[in-house]
Order: C-alpha cells, then sequence, then structure tokens
C-alpha cells in the first residue's frame, strides 16, 4: 500500500512541480514589463496596469483560475480554447497562475526599482551613460538583492498554492494525497504530502538564504 501512495503521491507532485516551473517561467518576465507599465509616464497606460494589478491582487486566485478555465467555454463552444485535456486545464491553471503571480512580481520590482535613489541615475548621466547601461550597470543588482527577500517568499508560497489547481481536477500532489480518502479511508496519505510541501519549501529556503549571503558584499 505504501508503494502504491508514494507512486500517486509522486505523480501529482509531477504536475505539482510542473506548475511551479511554469508560473516562475512565465510570471517573472512578465512582472517585470508590468512593473514597466505602472511606471509608465503615460497615465492612460499606468492608470491601466495598476487598475488590473489591484484587480488581480484583489480577488482569490481560485476564484480567477475558475473563471480563465470555464470562462470562455459559457460564452460558446467556439470560444473554448483550453477543451477538456489534461493537457489543457494545466495550460489555464499555469495562465491563471502566471498572471496572478506577475502581478504580485511587479509591485515587488516596481518598489525594488523605485527604492535606488535617483542621485545614481544622475550621475551616471553625467557620465555620458545611456538609460539602460544605468539599469544594467547601475541599478540591476541592487534592485536584484533589495528584491530578493520578498520575491523568495512569494516563491515558496506558489510551492503551496499549486495545490489550488485541484479546482479544476488537475491531479496534483494534494488532489493524489485527497483520493485515498474516498477510495481507501485513508488520511495518512493526505498527511504526506505535507513532507513533499515541507522538503521543497525548505530547500528553497536554503538556497535563497545562500543567494542573500553571496550578495551581502553590497552591505
Amino acid at each position: 500500500m505504501l508503494q502504491e501512495v508514494l507512486s500517486a503521491l509522486w505523480s501529482g507532485f509531477g504536475q505539482s512541480l510542473q506548475l511551479f516551473c511554469y508560473t516562475l517561467l512565465g510570471g517573472l518576465p512578465l512582472g517585470l514589463l508590468i512593473a514597466f507599465g505602472s511606471m509608465s509616464r503615460i497615465a492612460p497606460i499606468r492608470a491601466l496596469i495598476r487598475g488590473i494589478v489591484w484587480i488581480i491582487r484583489g480577488t482569490p486566485l481560485m476564484l480567477q483560475l475558475i473563471i480563465i478555465y470555464y470562462g470562455p467555454g459559457l460564452l460558446g463552444k467556439e470560444w473554448n480554447i483550453w477543451g477538456g485535456s489534461a493537457a489543457g486545464r494545466m495550460a489555464a491553471a499555469a495562465a491563471a497562475f502566471i498572471l496572478n503571480y506577475a502581478c504580485y512580481f511587479s509591485e515587488i520590482y516596481r518598489g525594488g526599482i523605485e527604492s535606488i535613489p535617483k542621485g545614481q541615475a544622475e550621475a551616471g548621466r553625467v557620465l555620458g551613460m545611456t538609460k539602460s547601461q544605468i539599469f544594467f550597470r547601475i541599478h540591476l543588482k541592487q534592485v536584484y538583492k533589495r528584491i530578493l527577500p520578498p520575491m523568495g517568499n512569494e516563491i515558496i508560497t506558489l510551492v503551496k498554492d499549486t495545490c489550488l489547481a485541484r479546482i479544476i481536477a488537475i491531479y496534483e500532489l494534494t488532489y493524489a494525497g485527497q483520493a485515498f480518502i474516498k477510495s481507501d479511508g485513508l488520511i495518512w496519505p493526505l498527511l504526506m504530502t505535507g513532507i513533499f510541501y515541507l522538503a521543497v519549501s525548505g530547500l528553497l529556503s536554503m538556497l535563497l538564504k545562500r543567494e542573500e549571503k553571496r550578495l551581502a558584499y553590497f552591505e
């Protein structure tokens, strides 16, 4: 029985890990673009982006999952872009997670960028540097160090939030553990899912602390 449980949990963990990776690969760069949009000098663009961020951050991720997955199909079969397959459900979950976390990441990016003293940019311009050179050579490493702790918190939260994908029937880790309650009346497989979450969260915490120490030369 233990082997069967571990096999099911490992399969569910693979789906959770897949969603986690998709979210980071899409959310980190999209969050930076959204951050630039929210700091745009063009007022309508800035207002639009900040409005979207406000809506996404102000509503539950579970609700966003439901709307993104079921919403298109309610408009008609021709609008059902996800289909009913496992791949379609994963694509819908990835889209929802990427959008949600990109908005959170964008606020962290924006806070980090705006925390850099303006005098540094002015000094760079005096030296004849372009805006891109100032950003990549002066600002980027400082921003990276400042946003690492809050970004790390969001990434660890993402590990646990992947369990929300079960709402659209994705066979992720928690779904795999809960299945044994219904089929065999066993709760310990569900409790074992906590070991997987703790292991991944612990590993990420160690890596993040190590990276923070590596950046200590900025102090």
